[in-house]
Order: structure tokens, then C-alpha cells, then sequence
């Protein structure tokens, strides 16, 4: 069905009929079908055991399901409110639940380059896939539980203030080090390394397993078939015929810059955020507290990108300062993400010092990228603010 294409400058454009928003669900509905349909042809893996195609096949159903889910959301008084509130969970779910096994694995391969860059190290453990552990993560892991520091000095290191001093396990560094620092760094690197590997590739196995037995539910099934329908029949209100869509669209933009507003644009505007790392060395385990607007300023950004593909439709004008915006965002959430994993790492009990002081160290790097992430955004959107490509 044949969608309007407007111009978003121009205030005197004609409206966008709600046939477009039935044109758009349906088209995602196909696309979701097709997916599906690829991968149990391809034999069904996820992105860590299957082949190429299954995880190509896994990765158009989350972009299917998280564009459906967005597009009920932000034009749900045009749709059937039971249909519409009962489908949008499973959707989330759904999503959430394909795309843990691959945030494990970018997670891990994030802090072991991480580890390298830090530390010099010429070598760190090599990743595997989710079939099993790799003999230096066992040994390695078995080394890092008998050293003899005690859970308390493990726990001051994750939050952590790296914990600085040469370790009494430790042999000579591997490589040369220009300061004591990076000598510390580089006995600990390795270690830290496997013991990431161990805990990250458990995670991401655990994630693959989960993944299969969901797709395999009779929840799936219950959310392919109704997919199935709205691949032919969505379920509009009455009203929706000749209601138009743009200003639930600009509903949705404005949410997004509201949240934007209300972010600390001031400090970010900072390259270095001095009160964000001293936050993030804390030893408490809770999510950090400056991260959670951030996160959601990036699924109000996600909302109303969707939303302008349901408005102006695949020929619609690229947005810049979407693209822009949505990158640094999402370099935001992976490196968080990735300092909370080196956190949660460091407080393994009895790890040696030096591994501790590696993790430590490891955590703070990934919170000044959480810092340069806010800095870019802030950048990007204050330019694209006013009308600099």
C-alpha cells in the first residue's frame, strides 16, 4: 500500500492516514515471518552456535520484533487495546531474549581488547564459542580462586579503587614497564582476562541455551501465529482511517527531547566527568546511578526513529543527528554495560591482587568511555541542534 513520503520542514504537508501505520505493521509482520522461516531452515543456532544465516535469521527477528513492539507504543490509540497490550510484552520479551547471547560475546571481546590496550600485554586468552571452556580459562580461573587475598580487598577492587603495590604471587612482568602501574597491570592482565572469559562465555552459554528453549516454547509459537495475522490483518480502530499519524509522531520526538533536556548536558559537555568515576569506583553493586537517563533517552531515541520510518517511510530523508545520536548512545549502554561486568568480576572471592587491580583498573577505563560517549552525544546533538550537518 503506497505511503505518503512528506517533507518533516515543511508544517503545510498533507496528513499521514493511519492505512500507512497498517502498511508499515505488516510489512515488519512479513519481515518477521520470513525471518522465521530462514531460521529453522538454517537449522536454528543463535549467534554463537548456529551458521551464518541462522544468526543473519535471529537478528531480522529482533529488528522485526522491537519495530512492531515500538510502533503499538507510540500509536497504540489507533490500535485494539487488548490486542495491542497483550502482544507488546511478548514482542519485548522475545527481543530481549535473542539478543542476550550476542551482548555477552561483544561484551567480553570489548574488555579483553580493552585489557590489551591497558595493559600491553602481547597475548590475552583467546575467545571460544558456547560449546565449552578453553583450558587456559579452567586453569586460569583455578589460579585466580587460590590466591590469597580475602573477599574484602577483592570487593574494594571492583567498585573499585585499584589497588596499587606489587602482589606477593607475582613473577616478573611479561613485557618491560615504563611505570610500577603498568608492571601491576600487565601481572594481573592475563588473569583478569580468563577469568572475564570464564564468567562472560557462562553467561553467553547459558544465554544460547535460553534462547533456543524460548523459540522451541508454545510462547513463541503463540507470538508467530499472532504476528502471522498482522501480516494480514491489523488491527486498527474505527477512527484510525482518517486520523493522522504526525502528531503522535511528534508525540513521540517530543518525549525524546524533553529526556534530552533533562540530562546533566552541562557536565557532559566536559570531556572528563570527575563526579560520574568517582560514583562509578563505588563498591556498591547496584546499576550506577547516573546511567539509567541516558539508557532511556536511547529507547526514546530508538521510538521515535521507528515512528519517522512509519511517517515518511523507506525513502524518507536521513536524519543525521539521529545516526549521530544513536551511536554515541549506543557506545554509552555497551561501555556501562561492560564496567559493571568488570565490576561484578572483581568481586569474585579470594582473586589474587593483581587481578583485582586489573579489573579495578579495567572498570574505571570503561567508565571514562561511559564519560566520552555523554560527551559525543552532547556534541552531536547540540549541533545538530542548530541545523550543522
Amino acid at each position: 500500500m503506497a505511503q505518503q513520503h512528506l517533507d518533516p520542514t515543511d508544517p503545510m504537508a498533507g496528513t499521514v492516514a493511519g492505512d500507512a501505520l497498517a502498511g508499515y505493521l505488516r510489512a515488519q509482520a512479513t519481515e518477521f515471518l520470513r525471518a522465521l522461516r530462514m531460521h529453522r531452515e538454517t537449522g536454528g543456532g543463535t549467534a554463537g552456535g548456529g551458521s551464518e544465516e541462522s544468526v543473519d535469521a535471529a537478528r531480522a527477528l529482533r529488528r522485526s520484533a522491537r519495530r512492531i513492539s515500538a510502533s503499538l507504543h507510540t500509536f497504540r490509540p489507533l490500535l485494539d487495546t487488548d490486542w495491542s497490550e497483550a502482544i507488546r510484552p511478548e514482542l519485548a520479551w522475545l527481543s530481549g531474549t535473542l539478543a542476550l547471547e550476542h551482548a555477552y560475546a561483544a561484551r567480553l571481546e570489548r574488555l579483553l581488547l580493552a585489557l590489551h590496550r591497558l595493559s600491553g600485554a602481547a597475548v590475552l586468552p583467546a575467545q571460544t564459542g558456547v560449546a565449552g571452556l578453553p583450558a587456559a580459562s579452567r586453569a586460569a580461573g583455578a589460579a585466580a580462586g587460590s590466591g590469597s587475598t580475602d573477599a574484602v580487598t577483592g570487593g574494594r577492587a571492583a567498585g573499585v579503587v585499584p589497588q596499587k603495590g606489587e602482589p606477593a604471587d607475582a613473577g616478573p612482568p611479561a613485557h618491560p614497564a615504563a611505570t610500577p602501574e603498568r608492571g601491576n597491570l600487565t601481572v594481573g592482565a592475563a588473569k583478569a582476562g580468563a577469568l572475564l572469559e570464564r564468567q562472560l562465555t557462562l553467561a553467553r552459554t547459558r544465554a544460547h541455551s535460553t534462547a533456543l528453549q524460548a523459540l522451541g516454547s508454545s510462547r513463541f509459537h503463540a507470538v508467530a501465529d499472532n504476528i502471522a495475522v498482522l501480516a494480514s490483518e491489523v488491527p486498527l480502530t474505527p477512527a484510525a482511517a482518517t486520523a493522522d499519524l504526525r502528531p503522535l509522531g511528534a508525540a513521540a520526538e517530543e518525549r525524546l527531547t524533553d529526556a534530552v533536556t533533562a540530562l546533566p548536558l552541562v557536565t557532559a559537555g566536559h570531556p572528563y566527568n570527575a563526579e560520574a568515576l568517582i560514583h562509578g569506583l563505588s563498591p556498591d553493586p547496584a546499576p550506577h546511578p547516573q546511567d539509567a537517563p541516558w539508557h532511556q533517552v536511547r529507547l526514546l531515541l530508538r521510538l521515535h526513529r521507528y515512528a519517522r520510518e512509519v511517517l515518511h517511510g523507506d525513502s524518507g530523508p536521513v536524519d543525521v543527528r539521529l545516526l549521530a545520536t544513536g551511536q554515541s548512545l549506543n557506545r554509552h549502554r555497551d561501555a556501562s554495560e561492560a564496567a559493571a561486568a568488570a565490576a561484578q568480576a572483581a568481586r569474585t572471592p579470594r582473586i589474587a591482587p593483581a587481578t583485582a587491580y586489573a579489573l579495578g583498573v579495567l572498570h574505571a577505563d570503561q567508565r571514562h568511555e561511559v564519560e566520552a560517549a555523554r560527551f559525543a552525544f552532547q556534541q552531536s546533538w547540540q549541533r545538530q541542534t542548530v541545523g550543522t550537518p
